[in-house]
């Protein structure tokens, strides 16, 4: 049979071709696929942006629709795209600070939507998540009045939700776990980062990067298996709220006003069929504005003997009244010179008020300790509550010709336009003066410690600071939720353990529920670019072996491997810095044993590894241990036993 085109025909294949090269601006389907095709995107534009993703043949989020609603018009809202591009990223990244790896590879699949209205859609497809931001060219100043991050699910899927009731949150919540069908419209809204588990094993990790002159995205039930975005407003008029935080007394209609011209955050997804990859992750390091301090070769990670959390006046056996003053403090510095720990903390109580950055307390002679303190190589940082910065924002020239290296600041409890644009300027204004931040009382990190690497650490969990409410069951899932995105002030430590139907504990005996081994594994497991020590020296210096493993831990690494990993479950992490290798394993209220393969030990070279395990008692005297040294090899195969509540720390050298 002939097939006769006619010249009308031709006319209308001629056309087609040409809106097909030309970008396609009527296209109804649009498609990104990762570096190694398994993940797809598929965006659509007709009445509105949506997209639908896959991992193979799988759907794991349908009818997702994003928007950007301005003051006079919605960016988003019946597209009129003028031009497509795709393109590739394939390089590799060297962070400032390695919390993870001494360089990691960033290759995605890149897909530029540019529509009339001045704006831009980027979608990124990885191997391992899809992520996607707007870009504006506006001119002047954008009032921002919300910005719409819609997902659906096409079956139940099993959401780890940190549910806060308001935008006054210190994001140090314990998980829940919820079924997204039961997640109903009316309950409690999460912070991010949020994990999804679908009904194919599929993780989803939903977090966001490069945040900054913005607001941090909530997340709330749409009701109908769901979820959809909820942002702060931003404060007008601010009233007394005691001596550390302010009362938002007025708030705008709009959560932001910003530059025209910008890219706003990232809106990621972490897509997984391998629990350990959440762990291994560098999808915000990815994302986000590289260092723009430049040289930043002040700036010393370490780890920190704090005070707070065993009550400063612990300290016994000892020849001085323990306390907030002079001689505690040069215990304390004594403690961390005898073990090469580079800091102390001098947390709420070192100054004579807390509004009062300048004074010491009577108690106190604060240039004597760091005089002390240099001689013996060990820096001194000092805690402040956020509205105490605001109102003195010199303080970093005055500490900085005191010789304070870096502040830990508290209590800031918001993540408004306003208080995301206080990190920022505390990191800018401290960099100024070659001083690091500790942001405590905070939002969980979104890229600002990649953009500013003199930020070293941010709370934002549910950490040992909260006694007997910090369990292994809700801790077991921080490696795949909240430090997958970024360092994590969780402050372990603890020398006093016990198992949590026995706990009782306050300061100054504080205690943590879990395992002695299973503090150990958190110095190996959680990454912080300040590692705090939290207990008292006095049990430090009478629990010589296990501080002597604690303080031997780097907190910069150059490679990290996971070993095992089952999300709430149990995790396993190996990680090397230059020839010497740790590994930390913890587990939930089950105990269980592991099979470890060291195959990922260079070939033909034997390995000495000292050991710590939970002891036969373990599950009911938490404090109960066992050191252990064997050799070891790239053959090597070996059967770990955690007890409930549990862990297992290594080191081979």
């Amino acid at each position: 049979m002939k097939y006769i085109i006619t010249k009308q025909r031709w006319s209308l294949i001629i056309v087609a071709l040409f809106l097909f090269c030309s970008g396609n601006a009527f296209a109804a389907q649009l498609e990104l696929k990762s570096p190694n095709g398994e993940i797809k995107v598929f965006v659509y534009l007709k009445d509105k942006i949506s997209y639908n993703i896959f991992y193979g043949l799988d759907e794991l989020l349908k009818n997702c629709s994003l928007q950007l609603d301005l003051q006079n018009e919605s960016l988003g809202i019946n597209p009129n795209l003028k031009s497509k591009k795709v393109s590739t990223i394939n390089e590799t990244i060297t962070p400032t600070f390695p919390f993870k790896n001494a360089t990691f590879s960033n290759n995605c699949n890149v897909l530029l939507l540019n529509f009339k209205n001045d704006f831009t859609v980027e979608f990124r497809a990885y191997n391992d998540g899809v992520a996607y931001r707007f870009i504006t060219r506006k001119r002047g100043e954008v009032i921002v009045r919300n910005e719409g991050f819609d997902i659906q699910f096409p079956t139940t899927y099993l959401a780890q939700l940190s549910l806060t009731g308001s935008f006054i949150s210190s994001y140090e919540y314990p998980y829940s776990h919820l079924k997204t069908t039961d997640y109903k419209e009316t309950d409690r809204m999460t912070t991010l980062p949020v994990l999804l588990e679908t009904d194919k094993q599929y993780k989803i990790l939903i977090a966001e990067a490069d945040l900054l002159d913005y607001p941090c995205m909530f997340l709330k039930s749409t009701g109908n298996n769901g979820m959809i975005s909820a942002f702060p407003k931003y404060p007008l008029e601010f009233g007394e709220d005691g001596d550390r935080s302010l009362k938002i007394t007025k708030e705008a209609d709009y959560i932001a006003k910003t530059s025209g011209t910008r890219s706003f955050p990232w809106r990621l997804f972490v897509i997984t069929k391998e629990d350990k990859q959440l762990v291994e992750n560098e999808m915000v390091s990815k994302l986000s504005k590289p260092n723009v301090l430049g040289d930043v070769s002040w700036v010393k990670p370490g780890q920190v003997s704090w005070d707070w959390w065993n009550g400063t006046f612990s300290p016994y056996g000892v020849d001085f009244k323990s306390g907030i003053n002079t001689a505690t403090y040069k215990y304390y510095i004594d403690f961390a010179y005898r073990f090469g720990i580079p800091y102390i903390i001098l947390d709420e109580g070192w100054s004579k008020t807390t509004r009062d950055p300048f004074n010491a307390n009577p108690d106190l002679n604060l240039p004597e300790l760091i005089k002390y303190a240099k001689d013996k190589n060990v820096k001194l940082i000092l805690w402040l509550s956020w509205l105490t910065v605001e109102n003195n924002f010199d303080l970093f020239k005055k500490y900085s010709e005191w010789g304070i290296p870096g502040i830990k600041i508290d209590f800031m409890n918001r993540s408004d336009q306003w208080m995301v644009n206080f990190y920022e300027r505390v990191a800018k204004e401290a960099a100024k003066y070659k001083m690091f931040v500790d942001f405590h009382g905070a939002f969980s990190p979104a890229g600002l410690n990649i953009t500013y690497p003199n930020v070293l650490s941010f709370e934002g969990v549910l950490g040992l600071e909260q006694g007997g409410n910090c369990k292994p069951d809700n801790s077991v899932f921080l490696p795949f939720i909240r430090n997958a995105v970024g360092p994590m002030d969780f402050t372990p430590g603890a020398m006093i353990n016990m198992q949590p139907e026995f706990y009782s504990a306050k300061r100054p005996n504080n205690a943590a529920v879990g395992t002695r081994v299973n503090q150990l594994s958190m110095y190996v497991i959680f990454g912080s670019g300040l590692q705090m020590l939290a207990d008292n020296p006095t049990l430090y210096y009478r629990e010589r072996e296990c501080t002597d493993f604690i303080t031997s831990v780097p907190v910069t690494w150059d490679e990290t491997k996971v070993l095992y990993a089952k999300v709430g479950e149990a995790v396993v992490v190996a990680k090397r810095k230059g020839a010497k290798w740790f590994i930390g394993g913890m587990t939930n209220d089950k105990s269980r044993t592991i099979d470890l393969s060291f195959d990922f030990l260079p070939q033909g070279k034997e390995f000495t590894l000292t050991s710590f395990e939970d002891g036969i008692n373990a599950d009911r005297q938490a404090l109960d241990y066992k050191k252990k040294t064997t050799t070891v090899n790239s053959n090597t195969k070996l059967t770990i036993k955690m007890e409930r509540n549990g862990g297992w720390s290594g080191s081979l050298q």
